[in-house]
């Protein structure tokens, strides 16, 4: 049995596919980011036929004015415009492990972890351990909360809501995801602020030290003070942080559907 595409079905394959494999292609996700190239495409390929319901199927004729290199230049523009869907995808998923990371970097280099560092098996680079801590803690929260499923359910709703070849962002799509990036730094800082405060606690408490006794080794006794008391407030601090990121999480959920919905 012969299965035959006509052109506009061809075209609609493609503007599928351009979306799908935008978002498998530049979704952060760790382990997906590690997978080979073909198991990359082969999950793109099976996204985008699961959504063949709602390929488009537009009118297109080797015929125009500009014969097939316009018609070329027409596909290569919707392509292009499917893809930034992907590029906002990859941006609110990135934009929840980039607060614990931000946060990481900031404690790290306050509390003396930044002199200790391991490769981050994510980009093969020297990174502290507190982010490699914080961005591993970020993904496993990510999956825990089924945000990965969140993301299916919006490449879905953008096929109804936005057909191939059809997306564009809305004023308050932008607006939305320029509210979240801001929202970044504020929840960075929401997480690193009460440890820094405390840690600029200890320093006072070991400047008072210093003058009472003045053969006091400060130098040799606070970076293992430090790294104690940020080790043991991380410790209880981790369950402030699961919320924290699911409250971060509610706000990308929001911003994600309303991209691919449109409005």
């Amino acid at each position: 049995m012969m299965v035959v595409f006509s052109l506009p079905h061809l075209f609609g394959f493609l503007l599928a596919f351009a979306r799908v494999g935008a978002v498998v292609a530049l979704l952060p996700v760790p382990a997906l980011k590690r997978a080979p190239a073909a198991v990359r495409i082969v999950l793109a390929l099976a996204l985008t036929l699961l959504t063949a319901p709602w390929w488009p199927s537009p009118e297109l004729s080797l015929n125009g004015p500009y014969g097939a290199a316009g018609l070329g230049w027409r596909l290569a523009g919707w392509m292009l415009a499917e893809a930034t869907f992907g590029v906002a995808v990859g941006l609110v998923v990135a934009i929840l492990a980039d607060a614990f990371s931000l946060a990481a970097q900031v404690l790290g280099l306050q509390a003396g972890y930044g002199y200790a560092s391991t490769i981050d098996p994510n980009t093969d680079a020297d990174s502290g351990i507190l982010l490699i801590l914080a961005q591993w803690s970020a993904w496993l929260l990510f999956l825990a909360l089924g945000f990965d499923r969140v993301v299916v359910r919006a490449l879905a709703l953008s096929f109804s809501a936005q057909p191939a070849g059809e997306f564009a962002f809305s004023p308050a799509s932008r607006a939305a995801l320029l509210e979240l990036t801001g929202t970044l730094f504020s929840t960075a800082v929401r997480l690193a602020l009460p440890l820094v405060a405390l840690l600029a606690l200890v320093d006072l408490a070991l400047a008072v030290f210093g003058k009472l006794n003045a053969q006091l080794q400060l130098l040799s006794l606070a970076f293992p003070a430090k790294m104690l008391v940020a080790l043991g407030v991380l410790g209880l601090g981790f369950p402030v942080w699961a919320r924290v990121f699911e409250g971060l999480a509610r706000q990308a959920q929001a911003t994600l559907m309303r991209v691919a919905a449109g409005v």
